[in-house]
């Protein structure tokens, strides 16, 4: 499992609560740094922060599905998304948004649903999904929450 996150606290905050899930977490400070750890680490999903410095989580998860070797890589954008980000998360292949702030329950489920389906992709031979997953709190509210006086 790879978080991405500028925010140390919310890397941490992530972090903790799928280490007491029992995943092995490794975490990253921006797109830039995922990019250079991604193949080293290997993990079963990765997390992504939208607006990030260096190197954004739209661009970082074009880079990931634009890689043969991570093309398959269940990817969540964990961000309060604008409606145009998520359409355009959705473009790229991104599989789930979890909106920020969210209940630690929620992130292990969406990770939970992450792994069985890149377990479910691996064992059809990297025949990528179709649609999305969507987290427990887009899924109530219908769509993501929205970032005022967002920079970046």
């Amino acid at each position: 499992m790879l978080v991405v996150d500028d925010n140390k606290v919310i890397r941490q905050l992530i972090r903790v609560n799928l280490e007491l899930e029992g995943f092995e977490v490794v975490t990253a400070a921006d797109g830039a740094e995922c990019l250079e750890v991604v193949h080293q680490v290997r993990p079963d999903v990765v997390t992504l922060d939208v607006v990030m410095p260096r190197l954004d989580g739209l661009r970082t998860a074009a880079r990931l599905r634009a890689d043969p070797l991570t093309r398959h890589l269940p990817l969540a954008i964990v961000s309060a998304c604008t409606q145009y980000e998520v359409e355009s998360g959705l473009d790229l292949g991104v599989d789930a948004f979890l909106a920020k702030p969210f209940e630690p329950g929620e992130l292990v489920q969406l990770v939970r649903q992450l792994i069985e389906r890149g377990a479910a992709r691996a064992s059809e031979a990297g025949e990528a999904g179709t649609g999305a997953l969507f987290g427990v709190a887009e899924a109530e509210r219908g769509e993501p929450a929205e970032r005022a006086g967002r920079a970046g």
